[in-house]
């Protein structure tokens, strides 16, 4: 669409007058404004959500898998969010149930919405095989470097277990309510 010189010398003195904010401040307090379910969000948490449930289950799965390299670390933040996200798209479509609209609405809702939590659920699963043989590779790294001798003697002696202990709750944690479904592809 064409427009008129005289339309666009307007667009041009209109804009001047409404830049959005200047200050940080300003910018910090309307940078989610346009959020609306939060699943393109820059930001993991969004408002409303629990910080500490995150670090939960954050730490619930640092302790699981002990990730030793910065590689390791990026598949465990992947499959942290993925596993978030599943959460806060479990909340949704319990919203998109619940909501007054016609059946047809909400059919259409839920079949958009399943495509997504498809998606994070691949999502978790790529970076799980992914984290899982990383760690089996370093592993076979590790020992092909020990001398046999040490290597018998660890048979013999097992190692005890890990001193840690997962995070009071995490279990009970809303992002554990999805589980990961298998890969289909």
């Amino acid at each position: 669409m064409i427009i008129s010189e005289k339309q666009q010398a307007a667009n041009r003195q209109n804009a001047q007058h409404s830049t959005g904010p200047t200050t940080p401040e300003g910018r910090a307090a309307v940078r989610l404004n346009a959020l609306t379910y939060g699943l393109r969000a820059r930001s993991t948490l969004i408002p409303g959500e629990d910080p500490e449930e995150y670090q939960q289950l954050w730490d619930a799965l640092v302790a699981e898998w002990q990730p030793q390299t910065c590689t390791e670390r990026v598949y465990l933040e992947q499959m942290s969010t993925s596993q978030w996200l599943l959460a806060r798209f479990a909340i949704g479509e319990s919203q998109i149930y619940q909501a007054t609209m016609p059946a047809e609405a909400k059919f259409a809702l839920l079949a958009h919405a399943s495509k997504y939590r498809t998606s994070l659920e691949r999502s978790f699963t790529s970076a799980l095989r992914e984290l899982q043989q990383l760690q089996k590779e370093r592993k076979a790294k590790t020992q092909s470097k020990q001398p046999a001798k040490r290597t018998a003697q660890a048979a013999q002696h097992p190692a005890p277990p890990p001193g840690y202990a997962m995070s009071e709750g995490a279990g009970d944690h809303t992002a554990f309510g999805a589980p990961a479904a298998t890969d289909t592809r």
